[in-house]
């Protein structure tokens, strides 16, 4: 068997880059430090290398998007060397909201890629956001509004930032297929129709990255999102029911 049978078709460019990161530590004692990965790319890490080889960190405890440090053996990394930089963004928030999409769009603007920041955490009346080191100033010095909101970006030292704990509600269903559009419909209770309209618009995500096949099939793990229902795991595949449809169990995020 392949090392490539344990992941997707679409995983096999990311896998490679694993692969050659793992050499470059162990044959030529090379550090890596990744830019920031969203889950399912740590999983794929994790699971390529061996223990201690690797640590993660995104800025703060609790982060989603996190960068990696691929180590030599010799080596014990401090938080310094993940180069990140937390900044916080103010803003009149008496007048103005800012949405976690608007900020994205923010940040796309100013020509820069998703991977050079991680998480986004919206507060009542400011914004923490972790960012590459690279980057920091040029944010600083150029974003200046999200949305029609204008704003002042610092840096966020000294402030420990606390991100909220994830809530799952566990839940159980059946459904005809492990296509993604049967799972969304089951899981956001909407129709699959809707689900399909979703999935063609750009809409819908599987481990973080859009999706834009009704037919795409899922697994054990797999994480779900779609626009404006939320998001979902699912945490097992429970066989079939008498009636030739599969069980599954699964979370959705509160």
């Amino acid at each position: 068997m392949s090392i490539y049978d344990h992941f997707r078709p679409e995983e096999a460019v990311f896998v490679d880059r694993v692969i050659e990161w793992r050499n470059n530590a162990e044959q030529y004692y090379k550090m890596k430090l990744t830019d920031f990965l969203d889950p399912r790319e740590q999983q794929i890490i994790n699971a390529l290398m061996p223990d201690k080889a690797v640590r993660f960190y995104g800025g703060a405890d609790g982060t989603e998007r996190r960068r990696a440090l691929i180590l030599p053996p010799y080596y014990e990394p401090n938080v310094a060397d993940f180069q990140i930089e937390a900044l916080r963004i103010q803003y009149a928030a008496k007048f103005f909201s800012i949405e976690h999409r608007q900020m994205l769009g923010a940040l796309m603007s100013l020509g820069l890629k998703r991977e050079k920041y991680g998480d986004i955490f919206i507060g009542k009346d400011e914004v923490y956001l972790f960012v590459a080191k690279e980057i920091a100033d040029y944010i600083i010095m150029n974003l200046q509004s999200v949305g029609k909101a204008k704003i002042g970006v610092s840096f966020a030292e000294g402030q420990r930032i606390i991100l909220p704990a994830e809530e799952w509600t566990e839940k159980s269903g059946t459904v005809s297929s492990l296509r993604v559009d049967a799972l969304l419909a089951e899981m956001f209770n909407i129709s699959r129709q809707k689900t399909q309209l979703l999935i063609k618009g750009g809409l819908v995500k599987v481990n973080w990255k859009v999706i834009e096949q009704p037919s795409y099939e899922c697994f054990s793990g797999d994480v779900l999102s779609a626009r404006g229902h939320g998001r979902a795991k699912i945490l097992s595949i429970d066989g079939k029911s008498k009636r030739d449809k599969w069980k599954i169990m699964y979370g959705l995020l509160k």
